[in-house]
């Protein structure tokens, strides 16, 4: 039989013609091959070593007499050999016609995106890697060898599962240039084969290109989600996008699709963190959305990895060669490759103008502003970053030296800081849109943004940085975090004076938060005033705190009308923070009636709270029934009290089935622990925390401890205790901490309440300031303790027993000010 190669798109493809054997088609085939190689100067070592693939499928795809290689290879070498994507197509065409498949290659020219082959992986965000000297000769960006880690197994299970017909997604959680987005591309190369397409969203916003866009996604299309956060932490469209998505994925007739995403790990855990329950919940759907679709990239190779990542080197991999000069002891491989390094040593050796102006841009990324930081704003804030002698040594062009010397590229790649363009904001109510920035904007590159993160948590910025923000930052959301911050931080003339501008601009929020500062602050008069006009814009957290003033001045009559306006609203989030406020009261009927209307909407938390209500009146029938729609919703912990409804109903043949379905999950697990050991059902609780422990959650030795303590076993849990602190558990070492101040050494005592500031604990120097202060020895100790945790924003506690007025930026006292004062 004769076999035909077929090209079905359009002009543009001819592989010579018929083949009449699939001899003919192999030779020609390898003959491509061998001038491709030719041309780009490689040996087919090298070759290997850039394609991941070994030595000997490499040698076996250019020699003669041997099988035809896989698609797969054959679409990785014309990728390393610099092939175009119709030369790429042809080798393919040629790989099928020598391998006696005769069906032709169709490749559809519908859909969103365009087909896997055509993309350059650099277009996809991927990091472009090594320096010149690498790169040297190849005329392309071309990308180091390929390490696949556990995480890669999982991928390609996934991608094995789609090319059966099933829909899958998966968000690879990491740290910045760990290699998620590459690992991701390694992971699609076998659907390239196959013809499938890859979209990326991105134009107008990636944002609005997705919503815009998700419901025309075919069959056999890869959606690429690279830094998910822009899409599923967008303030209006994330929850929507969610939906989309979960439409996407669910629905038979969409499918095969494969959705691939990013995140950074502070990213996910705001996303899958579980809110109070009277506080809002911003990413319910987001976070049904992630449960059991992400997948942790670690921050460094393994022993294996780098074992691996040296025999690319060996077999001729000169990046790798390269890396691992630097990076084996530490086994950060990814990020050197990345230039992370290089960025780190551009900002420790630069000029203090240089240091300036990076620190500063840190500092607003890391407390809430925007990619896009506007160079007016960059310069004036950086001036009190400089000592007064490196201010006195300025000349009149230092700013545009700087930047000109911030704007040169790390291994020829990234800048540490460069300028970049805005894109308007689109809206049809011009009178909303926030006054645009004017001048040059400039971003931080990704790495020293995180670096900032770590290294500058615990400190303030200086006077110049705020004065700055509040002189030439516009965006309503950028002036409301950066107020935020001030706050928790104590800088509250600041946070005053940004929440005024953020007000100005038209956030309801900044009204929200004007009011609350303003009520603390014993001037009911003003707060009122700023809960009305918060309530006129439509914040409904604001009606619920005029109810509640109204009703702790004894009129019940205003009150109760606020209380209606806030029902007749039936805004979800408000109707649960009112359903909590009589639930405390002992107003359970209508408490219940409250959760009910805003359970109506889907929220999660409002679902949970009916199921609650009704498990507590003892109709586990209705209770059960909507643990099963909150858990369908996406609250993480309605699965785990569904198990315990249904055991109480004695169904014990699901409660088994959801038992591993939750067991599975780290916070379902760490939940249903929890509940046991509030049930004294001790036994399996100690079971349930040894299991997380055992797969790595430190956080469970700390209740481990507790429940060997209470069973009398003191050394087991001192044991236990220690684990848990040396692995750097926030609450272990805080508790080490008080420990240590109360055996009279407070020295060893700040370091480990410092250690757990550090790892996260939210009020350890703030405690340990606290108790220092009423034994009355130290007093200026407690006063510098307490300091230390205003600048890293630790606490929202109160520090007015030391500074009524707050802190200056600068940490020392400010004097009491006027709230019609102006910067």
């Amino acid at each position: 039989m004769m076999n035909t190669v077929e090209h079905t798109q359009g002009p543009g493809v001819d592989v010579g013609g018929v083949f009449d054997e699939p001899e003919a088609a192999l030779a020609e085939l390898r003959k491509r091959l061998d001038d491709a190689l030719a041309d780009a100067g490689l040996t087919k070592k090298q070759l290997a070593a850039r394609t991941g693939r070994s030595r000997t499928t490499v040698q076996e795809a250019f020699q003669d007499g041997g099988r035809a290689p896989s698609a797969a290879t054959v679409a990785a070498l014309a990728g390393q050999l610099g092939l175009s994507a119709e030369q790429k197509r042809e080798l393919l065409q040629l790989r099928r016609a020598a391998a006696h498949e005769t069906d032709p290659v169709r490749v559809r020219d519908e859909g969103l995106g365009k087909p896997i082959e055509q993309w350059d992986p650099h277009d996809l965000e991927v990091h472009p890697a090594g320096n010149p000297t690498t790169a040297a000769g190849t005329g392309a960006r071309a990308l180091p060898g390929y390490v696949r880690r556990a995480h890669d197994r999982t991928l390609s299970d996934a991608v094995a599962e789609v090319a059966e017909g099933r829909s899958r997604m998966l968000v690879l959680v990491g740290s910045s240039s760990t290699g998620k987005t590459r690992a991701c591309w390694e992971a699609v190369q076998p659907l390239a084969a196959k013809g499938w397409r890859l979209w990326h969203p991105y134009d107008p916003t990636r944002a609005e290109a997705a919503l815009a866009d998700l419901n025309r996604v075919a069959p056999c299309t890869v959606v690429w989600l690279n830094e998910a956060q822009h899409y599923l932490g967008h303030l209006e469209d994330g929850e929507r996008i969610a939906a989309a998505l979960h439409t996407l994925l669910t629905s038979a007739d969409r499918g095969p699709v494969l959705v691939l995403g990013t995140l950074w790990p502070e990213y996910a855990e705001s996303y899958t963190l579980l809110p109070g329950p009277s506080k809002p919940d911003p990413h319910s759907r987001v976070r049904e959305l992630l449960t059991g679709r992400t997948l942790t990239v670690p921050d460094a190779f393994d022993e294996e990895a780098l074992k691996a990542a040296s025999a690319l080197a060996r077999d001729g991999d000169r990046f790798m060669e390269d890396v691992l000069t630097r990076a084996h002891a530490r086994g950060r491989v990814t990020q050197d490759l990345a230039g992370a390094p290089e960025l780190v040593r551009r900002y420790e050796h630069g000029t203090p103008p240089v240091k300036a102006l990076l620190q500063a841009a840190m500092d607003a990324r890391r407390l809430g502003v925007g990619l896009h930081l506007p160079q007016a704003f960059l310069i004036n804030a950086a001036i009190d970053y400089l000592t007064d002698d490196d201010y006195d040594q300025l000349n009149e062009d230092w700013a545009e030296a700087a930047f000109a010397a911030l704007a040169r590229p790390v291994h020829g790649k990234q800048a540490p800081l460069r300028r970049t363009a805005t894109r308007p904001p689109r809206s049809s109510a011009l009178e909303t849109m926030p006054v645009p920035v004017t001048g040059p904007v400039f971003r931080l590159a990704d790495y020293l943004e995180q670096h900032g993160r770590t290294t500058r948590q615990t400190l303030c910025p200086p006077a110049s940085f705020w004065h700055a923000a509040h002189t030439h930052l516009t965006a309503p959301g950028d002036l409301h975090n950066l107020a935020t911050a001030a706050y928790y931080r104590q800088r509250l003339q600041w946070a005053h004076h940004l929440w005024s501008k953020a007000a100005g601009a038209g956030a309801p929020d900044a009204l929200v938060s004007l009011a609350r500062m303003r009520e603390l602050a014993g001037d009911l008069e003003s707060a009122n005033a700023f809960y009305c006009e918060a309530a006129d814009a439509g914040h409904p957290d604001a009606l619920l705190s005029l109810a509640q003033m109204r009703e702790e001045a004894g009129d019940l009559e205003s009150a109760e009308a606020f209380y209606q306006q806030i029902v007749d609203a039936g805004a979800p989030d408000a109707l649960v923070s009112l359903a909590w406020r009589w639930e405390l009261a002992g107003r359970l009927k209508s408490a219940e009636a409250l959760y009910r209307q805003a359970a109506n909407s889907g929220q999660p938390s409002a679902l949970f709270n009916v199921a609650r209500l009704r498990e507590l009146a003892g109709d586990l029938e209705s209770a059960e029934a909507f643990y099963r729609q909150a858990a369908d919703a996406g609250h993480s912990n309605a699965l785990t009290k569904l198990m315990l409804v249904l055991e109480q109903a004695g169904d014990l043949e699901e409660v088994v089935a959801l038992h591993s379905q939750v067991a599975g999950d780290p916070i379902r697990r760490l939940y249903l622990a929890l509940m046991r050991e509030h049930a004294c059902d001790w036994q399996s609780a100690e079971s349930l925390y040894q299991q997380a422990a055992d797969a790595g959650d430190t956080g469970a030795l700390i209740p481990l401890a507790r429940l060997r303590k209470q069973a009398g076993d003191s050394e087991g849990a001192e044991i236990l205790h220690r684990q848990a602190a040396d692995a750097g558990e926030p609450d272990a070492l805080f508790e080490r901490a008080l420990r240590l101040e109360q055996a009279g050494d407070p020295e060893g005592a700040e370091a480990l309440a410092r250690q757990a500031a550090d790892a996260g604990h939210p009020y350890a120097l703030y405690s340990l300031a606290r108790m220092r202060q009423e034994a009355g020895e130290d007093p200026e100790g407690a006063e510098a303790l307490a300091r230390q945790a205003a600048d890293a924003g630790e606490t929202l506690l109160t520090f007015e027993r030391w500074w009524p007025y707050g802190l200056d930026p600068d940490g020392s006292p400010t004097s009491p000010w006027p709230t019609d004062s102006t910067p």
